[in-house]
C-alpha cells in the first residue's frame, strides 16, 4: 500500500511544480524560438521596445490583480483608462492658456486622477455594501465610463498639440549622441542628421514610471496586511469577515486602487500620444484580464501574484512582438492570446484538481 503511495505523492508533487511554473517555461520557450526565426529579437531596442509597449497593458493588469484575487473582476478599467486620457487633455488645454505648462500639466494630472478614481469607489461601494457580483456592476460602469467618455470626447480623439506636452511620456532618462557623451532628461541640441540616427536612447520615463508603480504593487500585496487581506477575502469572503477583517472597506479600496491604476494607465497614454482617446483602453482590457490569468491567478479568488501579472503581461508583450517581426498578419495576435488565455484556465482547473487529491 505504501509504495502505491509514494509515486502519486510525487507525481503530484511534479505536476504542482509544472503547474505553478509553466508561465516562466512558457515565455522561455517563446523568447528561443522568436530568437531563432525573428531578425533581431534579441536586440537591444527590441527588448526595451517590448517592456515600453507593455506598460499600458501592465498597469490596467495590476489593478486587476488585486480584484481577481479578491474573488472580483473589474470590466470597467478600459474606458476608466480612455476616460481619464480625455479628461487630462481637455483640462491640459484649457489651462495651458492661463497657467505655465508645467502647473497645467499638473492640474491635469489632478483632474484626471479624480475623475479616474469616481468609477472605482462607486464600483466599491456597490459591490460591498450591496452585495452585488462584481462582473455585473463592473460591466454597468464599463457603459457608463464609455458613454461618458466619448461625451467628453465629442466622440472623436481630443488632440493637445502643445509643445513640450509629450516629453513626460516620450522623453528618456539617458542619451548616448555619438562623439558627445551622455545627457540626462532630453537629447542635446545642435545634433546633426547622422548623430541623432545612431544615439542611444535609454530608459523610457514612461518604463520607469511604470516600474516604480509596479514595484509598489509588489509590495503591497506581499508584504502588507493589505495584500494579506485580499488574499483571505478571496478564498472565503465569509471566512474573512469572522476573522475581523474589514472586508467592506478593503472591497472599496480593491476597486478604487484598480481604478487609479487604469487612471494612472490613462494619463501617460495622454502624455505618450498627446491626445487623449475615449476608447484607448477598450482593447487592452481583454489583454489585463490574459496577463492576470496566465501569470497564475485563480479566477475564483484567493490565489496569484504580481509576479505572475508581470510574466503574463510579457507572454502577452512578446507574443505580440515576435509575430509582428516574423511578419504574420497581426490578426493572428488575438488568436493566439486566445489560445493562451484558455492554456492558462485548463492548467488553473489542473491545479484545483491536483490540491484536492
Amino acid at each position: 500500500m505504501l509504495k502505491l503511495e509514494v509515486p502519486n505523492w510525487q507525481t503530484g508533487r511534479s505536476s504542482a511544480l509544472l503547474t505553478g511554473q509553466w508561465a516562466w517555461i512558457f515565455l522561455l520557450i517563446l523568447c528561443i524560438i522568436f530568437s531563432f526565426i525573428g531578425p533581431g529579437f534579441f536586440g537591444f531596442f527590441n527588448i526595451q521596445n517590448i517592456v515600453t509597449n507593455m506598460a499600458f497593458v501592465l498597469l490596467l493588469a495590476m489593478g486587476q490583480t488585486f480584484a481577481i484575487i479578491a474573488g472580483g473582476i473589474d470590466l470597467s478599467t478600459g474606458y476608466v483608462m480612455g476616460l481619464a486620457s480625455v479628461v487630462s487633455a481637455r483640462v491640459v488645454l484649457w489651462a495651458s492658456g492661463f497657467l505655465p505648462l508645467p502647473l497645467a500639466m499638473l492640474l491635469a494630472v489632478l483632474v484626471g486622477l479624480l475623475v479616474g478614481i469616481l468609477p472605482g469607489l462607486v464600483n466599491g461601494v456597490i459591490i460591498a455594501r450591496l452585495a452585488m457580483p462584481p462582473f455585473i456592476v463592473t460591466l454597468g460602469m464599463y457603459g457608463i465610463a464609455r458613454g461618458t467618455s466619448f461625451l467628453f470626447a465629442n466622440g472623436q480623439p481630443v488632440s493637445v498639440p502643445i509643445d513640450g506636452i509629450g516629453a513626460l511620456g516620450n522623453n528618456y532618462l539617458l542619451y548616448f549622441p555619438p562623439g558627445r557623451g551622455v545627457s540626462f532628461f532630453q537629447p542635446p541640441t545642435g545634433l546633426t542628421h547622422d548623430q541623432m540616427r545612431d544615439m542611444v536612447q535609454l530608459l523610457p520615463f514612461q518604463l520607469i514610471i511604470t516600474v516604480v508603480v509596479v514595484l509598489i504593487c509588489i509590495w503591497l500585496l506581499a508584504r502588507t496586511r493589505f495584500g494579506t487581506h485580499v488574499y483571505a477575502i478571496g478564498g472565503s469572503r465569509e471566512a474573512a469577515r469572522r476573522s475581523g477583517i474589514p472586508v467592506t472597506r478593503r472591497t472599496i479600496q480593491i476597486y478604487v486602487l484598480s481604478a487609479s491604476l487604469a487612471t494612472l494607465a490613462g494619463l501617460l497614454y495622454m502624455f505618450h500620444y498627446t491626445s487623449g482617446t475615449a476608447d484607448a483602453g477598450d482593447p487592452l482590457l481583454i489583454d489585463s484580464i490574459a496577463a492576470v490569468t496566465i501569470g497564475g491567478a485563480s479566477l475564483f479568488g484567493g490565489e496569484g501574484s504580481m509576479i505572475g501579472t508581470l510574466v503574463g503581461a510579457l507572454i502577452i508583450a512578446v507574443l505580440q512582438n515576435g509575430l509582428v517581426i516574423v511578419g504574420i498578419d497581426p490578426f493572428w495576435q488575438f488568436i493566439a492570446v486566445g489560445i493562451v488565455i484558455i492554456l492558462a484556465v485548463l492548467i488553473d482547473r489542473a491545479k484545483a484538481r491536483i490540491s484536492g487529491v
